[in-house]
């Protein structure tokens, strides 16, 4: 075969040879109607041989490194090409294809011109098959040498009167070889290549340039052109006469003979010449009329020398000893109309046998256009198979049926084989593949465990059994009954239901043939080996892998809006479950699908506002997805992040159903892939799960335990999640719904935090450079903490409320901070604000729900002391410390002269705040902040100072300053001077 294409169809003067040998076996395979003949089926025979042969080739044989053609880029006469080196692959392979290629558009160019003359000649002329400018040698070479040209046309043309015409006509005849031929048999063949045109004119023309030829060849006959030219006008006279049946009186030999005297220059030509011309003509008619397409059916001796003199001009027979160098043109040939013979044979035969042969068609073409990278006609194989897949008839029990359907287990088998075999090569095909697994898991043949082994773990495919039937056991499934029609109206209709009862229980009870069909079936699907398309699609190529994507995106349906459970399309469950699967599965390429992923599980949870089991897969294969792939996608970890912001959107009855769950994910997440979060905004999306989660009675234990997790030790802490985690611990720490044990420790995650400040601050000032504006930062974030332990600190529990306060008292004298006055000052007011706050508390609300207040509030004492004192040497110079300290005199004040609510005015808190007021005094006094340095000054601070404090304590001055009793008369003489403003300080 690889001979007779190389030497027939790569021939540019051959017929397709093997391409028409091809086209004849397809047809031949149909059947005429339904029944297959033995023609039928040798013809498949041979139509597989071939391709099986071309299949095995490519296994056993060396490649040629197949070389693009050169394309013509100036016309030159190539009907004489031959190849150089017949023995050298190199050679003839690139002489063959060369050739072809020009055959190729030869044959266009024939199409056209049987179409319309000029634009023949002007696609010729484009494709440099003729010179730009025509010359007649050239244009009569392609009338002489190009299969396939109507030859109506070719004798039109040669018989017109113009003169470029007569000049191709000459030329044309000039191609033949009349040498050693008798008059006959040269015109016999010169006539066989075109219709000798009706008009007499035309045929003078045409005679007289076969007659110039012939006399060039053949001198020794006549005495001159003239004598041949009239013997070849009586031939074809004589011919009309004895063929026509319309000539009732036939010429005679005799006739023929005196018609013919004197012609050759005014003799006459030898009487056995004439008459052996005369019986030959009677006996052979000269064809002026040819059929088109059709060939001679006899080998005449005009045929033969026309044989003999082609075969002298040809080239070197080509031996390729079954190379497949050839074999990739020869398999495009072919491929289509053997695909469709054996399709339409496989769609109408039942045999087994015949069946497999096919099979074994359909795998041959599979393999050749997976290795010449033919994806377009490994696709539409796919798409052939897939319909072979489906059961021709409904039934109650598919499973079953499929069992018992050879040619359908076949094609089954067939397909999968392709998919996992060339899968590299599929693109549009998936949708056929999923299309039939889905079929399988409508009907219950589908593995169980099938979403198990693709998402990646190690256990085999092959040994998983269908939830069907189990081949590995004895009893099988019961299959499904002949049911009894559900609408029965009536009173008879209730009694015959009473009478089928026994019947029904019977019917369960498969039958021998049931139970061995469904073995089959079970088996097949087990051959089949579904799973492994999913956990090998890593070795997909990035093309075909993103079409089994979208194959199951589109198999899953647009995503409708799901308001109860009775709505999740099970086919949508699935295809999703794969598709996560797959993306598991290839998680170095995972830039490729996350678009379409995504975009899937955005349309699932926008259009689902009750909890099902899609969307519980589309939530939960997220986090499955985010979770696998954080350590290997740097590039991607905000994208993967920003994506479970989906979550935060879910319906809200949704949301509740799986909030514990999704918290497990999450805690787990955070768990194995904290040190590859770094931005804010991918730590901003975990932190948010999280705090929804502190108000949630099933999903708060795993939020916290995620939490304590990533602030441990501030081990996950940065400044880009910093104020975020505080956010978050403070929630958990106001939730009344876990233990106050719970929420003591969130408070202490908040306070161990400060020790991440002091410490950022420290390489701050070493590192140097913009350091300004990251303290800013630093002490913005001091702030927040400050701020946030506020808010807890007038919790209604005790405990809680006063380990808040020891806590904020921790955080504001923290050592190893630069606190800038602007921070104090806004310290100040944050403190002050407690202390009101806890005021009202104490002196509004019942002790049934704020026990002991007065611990809380001498805390809050001991805080604003503590606070004046650390601030002191950063605030005794600022322009604002008087007003400021006279607020905290003021606040002192009230303290004092608080009445917590159920009892009087507390001695404790009394006692207390004197104490520490002394305290504060003392130390102004010893750091020179305070002492008599005005003579008398209306807003100096040593007044203003006594002014307030002799309103709380007047012994304190003689304790504090026992030499400046004389200035106790001085403050007490402008008692009636308004006193500092209470007003609040709005930091500078």
């Amino acid at each position: 075969m690889v001979e007779m294409y190389t030497n027939m169809d790569c021939d540019l003067q051959c017929s397709n040879v093997f391409e028409d040998l091809v086209n004849v076996l397809s047809k031949s395979a149909f059947p005429e109607e339904s029944t297959l003949s033995p023609l039928n089926v040798l013809a498949l025979d041979g139509l597989v041989a071939v391709i099986q042969a071309i299949a095995e080739r490519i296994g056993n044989s060396p490649q040629h490194c197949q070389q693009p053609v050169q394309e013509l880029s100036e016309y030159f006469s190539f009907w004489q090409l031959k190849c150089e080196n017949i023995n050298d692959p190199d050679q003839w392979v690139r002489f063959a294809n060369q050739q072809k290629s020009i055959k190729r558009k030869l044959m266009v160019g024939v199409e056209h011109f049987n179409m319309d003359k000029r634009k023949g000649f002007e696609y010729l002329q484009a494709a440099h098959l003729l010179p730009e400018k025509l010359d007649p040698q050239s244009v009569a070479l392609f009338f002489r040498y190009s299969p396939g040209l109507d030859k109506n046309l070719l004798g039109d043309y040669l018989g017109n009167h113009d003169e470029f015409s007569i000049q191709v006509l000459h030329e044309f005849s000039r191609t033949f070889d009349f040498k050693e031929l008798n008059l006959d048999a040269a015109l016999r063949l010169f006539l066989e290549t075109f219709r000798l045109p009706g008009e007499s004119q035309k045929i003078q023309r045409v005679l007289e340039a076969f007659s110039d030829r012939y006399y060039e060849e053949s001198p020794e006959l006549f005495v001159n052109r003239d004598a041949a030219l009239v013997l070849s006008y009586s031939v074809i006279l004589l011919n009309t006469d004895q063929h026509n049946v319309r000539v009732k009186i036939k010429m005679s030999e005799e006739d023929f003979i005196r018609n013919n005297r004197h012609i050759n220059g005014g003799n006459d030509l030898p009487r056995e010449f004439l008459s052996e011309l005369y019986y030959s003509i009677c006996r052979n008619e000269i064809k002026t009329i040819p059929e088109q397409g059709a060939g001679c059916s006899e080998m005449s001796f005009s045929r033969w020398a026309d044989l003999m003199f082609k075969s002298k001009r040809a080239s070197a027979y080509i031996a390729c000893h079954s190379h497949p160098f050839l074999d990739h043109d020869m398999f495009l040939i072919m491929v289509r109309p053997t695909v469709a013979a054996i399709s339409v044979i496989f769609d109408n035969i039942e045999q087994e046998e015949i069946l497999t042969r096919c099979i074994d068609g359909f795998l041959s073409v599979a393999k050749l256009a997976a290795f010449y990278h033919l994806n377009d006609v490994l696709n539409d194989l796919v798409v052939a198979l897939g319909k072979f897949t489906i059961l021709s008839i409904a039934c109650d029990d598919p499973a079953t049926a499929f069992g018992e359907d050879a040619k359908s287990r076949i094609a089954t088998e067939a397909l999968f084989t392709i998919a996992a075999t060339h899968g590299d090569h599929i693109n549009r095909g998936w949708r056929t593949i999923v299309d039939c697994i889905l079929r399988f898991h409508k009907i219950g043949l589908l593995p169980s465990c099938l979403t198990n082994s693709t998402a990646g773990d190690q256990e085999s495919f092959s040994d998983s059994l269908p939830n069907k039937v189990s081949s590995s056991s004895p009893t099988v499934p019961q299959v499904q009954p002949i049911s009894i029609p559900k609408k029965t109206v009536g009173l008879m209709g209730r009694f015959t239901q009473l009478l089928y009862l026994d019947a029904e229980e019977q019917r369960f009870q498969p039958t021998e043939e049931q139970l061995a069909a469904q073995r089959n079936a079970s088996e097949t699907i087990k051959k089949c080996q579904i799973g492994t398309i999913f956990t090998e699609s890593k070795f997909l190529q990035a093309d075909s892998l993103l079409n089994l994507a979208r194959a199951l995106i589109q198999a899953a349906g647009q995503p409708q809006k799901i308001t109860s459970s009775i709505d999740v399309d099970s086919n949508a469950v699935i295809c999703l479950e794969l598709l996560v699967a797959v993306t598991l599965n290839n998680r170095d390429r995972i830039v490729l699908l996350w678009h379409d992923v995504y975009e899937h599980i955005t349309h699932i949870v926008q259009s689902t506002v009750m909890p099902c089991e899609l969307v519980e897969k589309a939530v939960f294969g997220l986090l499955d997805i985010c979770q696998r792939l954080l350590p290997y996608k740097e590039n991607l970890v905000d994208d993967l992040l920003r994506s479970l912001q989906l979550i935060l959107k879910l319906d809200a009855r949704v949301a509740d159903a799986y909030c514990e769950s999704i918290t497990q994910k999450v805690a787990c997440l955070v768990k194995d892939n904290a040190t590859h979060i770094k931005s804010q905004m991918g730590w901003q999306t975990i932190i948010s799960l999280i705090c929804v989660t502190a108000h949630h009675p099933d999903a708060s234990d795993a939020g916290f335990e995620a939490l304590v997790y990533i602030m441990f030790e501030g081990a996950h802490i940065s400044p880009a999640n910093f104020v975020l985690f505080m956010e978050a611990s403070r929630q958990f720490a106001e939730s009344r719904l876990g233990s106050a044990e719970r929420s003591i420790h969130a408070l202490n995650l908040m306070a161990e935090s400060v020790n991440c400040l002091a410490h950022w601050s420290h390489e701050v000032k070493e590192a140097g450079g913009d350091a300004e504006r990251m303290l800013e930062g630093i002490t913005e974030m001091w702030l927040r903490l400050v701020q946030a332990l506020r808010k807890v600190c007038t919790d209604q529990r005790e405990e809680v409320r006063d380990h808040a306060l020891v806590l904020l008292h921790r955080c504001i004298v923290v050592d190893g901070m630069s606190v800038p006055s602007s921070a104090w000052l806004m310290s100040f007011d944050i403190v002050f604000q407690l202390l009101d706050e806890l005021l009202e508390i104490a002196q509004n609300f019942s002790p049934k729900h704020f026990r002991n207040m007065e611990a809380s509030l001498l805390h809050a004492v001991k805080l604003l002391s503590k606070l004046s004192l650390q601030s002191l040497n950063d605030l005794s110079a600022h322009s604002g410390f008087s007003k400021l300290w006279v607020e905290v005199l003021d606040m002192a004040e009230k303290l004092m002269k608080a009445k917590v609510r159920g009892g009087s005015r507390t001695e404790r808190l009394q006692e207390t705040a004197t104490e520490l007021l002394k305290n504060m005094l003392l130390v102004m006094k010893a750091s020179g902040v305070l002492s008599r340095t005005s003579a008398g000054g209306e807003s100096s601070l040593w007044e203003a100072t006594w002014l307030h404090v002799n309103k709380m304590a007047p012994s304190l001055q003689s304790v504090v300053f026992p030499d400046y009793d004389d200035a106790v008369q001085g403050a007490q003489s402008k008692l009636d001077i308004p006193a500092v403003s209470e007003g609040r300080l709005v930091p500078v």
